[in-house]
């Protein structure tokens, strides 16, 4: 049997670091870096007779991301111990959320693998405290562990087994990544560890509708991995099941160099964690004031935005779309459209050169150096003519290195746009007398040929030259011919 005969059922559990400033039951930095150990106290080292209070941010935050979600919101609800031991984890158990989380019941729509709209359900939000990070020394064959992130507060979002492929699990992600952002509860630095996935596969005979045993990916942060991690984790079962073995319920990691899961341990179950409420923490009670309150407060998110992008500025559906999948470039085109007044430029230059150059430098949006007064001066200086759209790319590549204004770069770097018509004149004589079989094409009414001595004038003047200048001066020298 092949792959084809084979469904593949993905549930994943999102978690996110929320952006308040203190931990969940202290008053310690949240910000990342820093020495080890120098963002912990006794509460978030678990020492003996200290006391947990809870930050009221994390319970505001965490119900600003469910009803983003589409989430019912529990006025009753409570934390419990989830009793483990990992040497990163001082206390011996987490305290988190088990039967009564704050968010349940919502859901989110993406596309799937055919451009086809899907609901992807979700089962429950809850918030819960992270652990430390351990440090391995290669050399010295130990372990050190670092209790700065340990208390950091985390909100961890459970999806259905809705999933059906690594694209609609890349998809869900990108959608929960935005809508974070939109509501800026989380910063989403995946490099940072912000924004991480548990991620779950099995698979099934198509038509049968008992689910397979999954396996479980650990703490992976990064789409790139999901992707090829649930592609492996595929033909993995399948070959596995088709040779007539078994698939065994564990926690796998992945590893990205090798390309392929390795076992950690047996896949444990919640009765494994011995839930219980925890006893030095009081119940949450929501009112539905507090509740409406936090509604108000919702920013207008990807889907609203998208459509008024498209009613107001008159933009295609994919270019709203790939606008709106990100906070800070939808931030950019609309700032930079309010100054120059140009939709269509500000959304071209946005999902072009400066896309571009964000995949090449691996860079996230966020992480864009130059403002929106920077792009607007750089489309009114190729509106005015005084640069080229050909020079515009170069000062754009150079804003992402020294983002100072425009005009100070172009004057620098000395790409101020020839628009003088004799020295025009002289370069499109020039590049006539050395192409005439362009010269011939064109008059036998080969209309590209003018393209072709324009591109060569370009090349000439290192892209100074005005473009519309030339075209218009190629045309009349040769019907002087």
């Amino acid at each position: 049997m092949s792959r084809e005969d084979y469904e593949v059922v993905i549930g994943l559990e999102v978690h996110a670091e929320l952006s308040t400033k203190t931990k969940i039951f202290c008053s310690c930095p949240t910000e990342f870096g820093g020495e080890p150990n120098t963002h912990c106290c006794p509460i978030c080292m678990a020492l003996p007779g200290t006391l947990p209070v809870l930050n009221e941010k994390v319970v505001e935050y965490a119900v600003r991301a469910g009803l983003a979600t589409n989430c019912e919101i529990e006025q009753n609800s409570k934390n419990d111990r989830k009793n483990y031991f990992y040497p990163d984890l001082p206390k011996a158990y987490q305290i988190s959320q088990f039967d009564r989380p704050l968010c349940k019941k919502g859901s989110i729509e993406i596309e799937n693998e055919k451009g086809e709209k899907t609901v992807i359900r979700i089962t429950r939000i809850h918030i819960e405290e992270d652990a430390g990070k351990l440090n391995h020394d290669e050399f010295g064959g130990g372990s050190l562990v670092d209790l700065n992130r340990a208390g950091v507060p985390l909100i961890e979002i459970v999806s259905e087994p809705d999933i059906r492929s690594s694209v609609e699990a890349e998809n869900y992600l990108r959608k929960l990544k935005s809508i974070l952002e939109y509501i800026e509860v989380s910063d989403c630095k995946m490099q940072e560890g912000s924004l991480r996935a548990d991620v779950n596969v099995s698979v099934r005979k198509k038509g049968e509708t008992k689910l397979g045993t999954r396996t479980e990916m650990k703490n992976m942060n990064s789409f790139r991995s999901i992707v090829r991690g649930i592609e492996y984790e595929i033909d993995r079962q399948i070959d596995l099941i088709e040779d007539g073995g078994v698939v065994e319920q564990e926690t796998l990691r992945w590893d990205d160099v090798s390309g392929r899961t390795f076992s950690m341990r047996d896949k444990e179950d919640a009765q494994d964690y011995r839930y219980f409420p925890d006893p030095d923490l009081v119940a949450i009670r929501l009112s539905n004031e507090y509740i409406e309150d936090i509604r108000k407060t919702l920013p207008e998110l990807p889907e609203s935005r998208r459509e008024r992008y498209m009613e107001e500025y008159n933009l295609t559906e994919r270019d709203a779309n790939l606008l709106t999948a990100s906070k800070y470039l939808s931030n950019l085109f609309e700032q930079t459209t309010t100054i120059c007044g140009n939709a269509k430029a500000s959304c071209n230059w946005i999902l072009s050169d400066i896309s571009r150059i964000l995949n090449e430098k691996e860079l996230e949006p966020n992480q864009i150096p130059f403002t929106a007064e920077h792009l607007a001066e750089v489309i009114a200086l190729i509106e005015k003519g005084t640069i080229s759209s050909a020079i515009a790319k170069k000062v754009v590549e150079e804003l992402f290195e020294n983002p100072t204004s425009p005009s100070k770069i172009i004057e620098e770097k000395g790409w101020i746009q020839i628009s003088d018509e004799g020295a025009i004149k002289e370069v499109v004589l020039q590049i006539l007398q050395a192409n005439p079989q362009s010269v011939a094409d064109y008059k036998a009414g080969k209309e590209k040929a003018i393209g072709f001595l324009v591109g060569q004038a370009m090349k000439e003047t290192k892209g100074k030259a005005n473009p519309q200048m030339l075209n218009k001066m190629f045309v009349e020298e040769i019907n002087k011919m």
